[in-house]
């Protein structure tokens, strides 16, 4: 498997990341929609969070320092929404997914 992003072939893992990150918003676009989320500015709050998060520290935060960090920058999600964005494995790892980033490490990152 892999994704055709800007014209050109992404190669991913077995669970669908990609090797290497891609920061562009096509990225995000075209991976959103294989996975079949529709994309809203909630959900871009959180791709953003994510990507400054792996290009300041290397990798992502596990979901307790997520949901942690996103009590001050959405107040008024909860986790129950958190899951609702991202349905199929959960923001640790479906919104990693969906930002262009590699596979988080562990139980959705450290």
């Amino acid at each position: 498997m892999s994704y055709v992003i800007n014209g050109e072939e992404k190669e991913v893992d077995d669970y669908g990341f990609l090797l290497e990150p891609d920061y562009s918003e096509e990225a995000v676009k075209v991976i959103a929609a294989a996975e079949g989320v529709e994309l809203t500015d909630n959900h871009w709050t959180i791709i953003n969070y994510f990507r400054d998060k792996y290009r300041e520290e290397g990798h992502t935060p596990n979901f307790r320092n997520f949901m942690k960090d996103m009590a001050e920058i959405l107040p008024d999600v909860d986790s129950k929404a958190m899951y609702d964005l991202f349905p199929h494995d959960g923001p640790a790892k479906q919104a990693v997914k969906i930002a262009g980033l590699p596979k988080p490490y562990g139980k959705g990152g450290y």
